[in-house]
């Protein structure tokens, strides 16, 4: 089984950048597609990135909202996920989980943006 560990999560003010990172233990990380997640209150989960088993260009899928603003990359060496988050908003604000495939969820982590 997959632990997941977020981190870099806080509060901000609009426009400023945030960097979460997941890191994974417990499986072969370079085995899993891995995913960010959002959720904030009153909504139901979405999707905001994801990445290929190798990463690198025309291998990961930003959510509409946050293309152009957001860029999910991996570092199968240090098993870890990131998302950078930049031109942060105040509806960017949400709890974000990171997921390995369909093996395991992080606990989340709250970012809030403020105006």
């Amino acid at each position: 089984q997959v632990v997941l560990v977020e981190s870099g999560g806080g509060p901000v003010q609009a426009g400023e950048s945030l960097r979460l990172s997941c890191a994974a233990s417990g499986g072969t990380f370079s085995n899993y597609v891995m995913g960010w997640f959002r959720q904030a209150p009153g909504k139901e989960r979405e999707i905001v990135a994801a990445i290929g088993l190798r990463g690198g260009r025309g291998n990961t899928y930003e959510g509409d909202s946050v293309k152009d603003r957001f860029t999910i990359s991996r570092d199968n060496f240090k098993n870890t996920v990131y998302l950078e988050m930049n031109s942060l908003k105040p509806e960017d604000s949400a709890v974000y989980y990171c997921a390995a495939g369909d093996s395991g969820w992080g606990q989340g982590i709250q970012v809030t943006v403020s105006s």
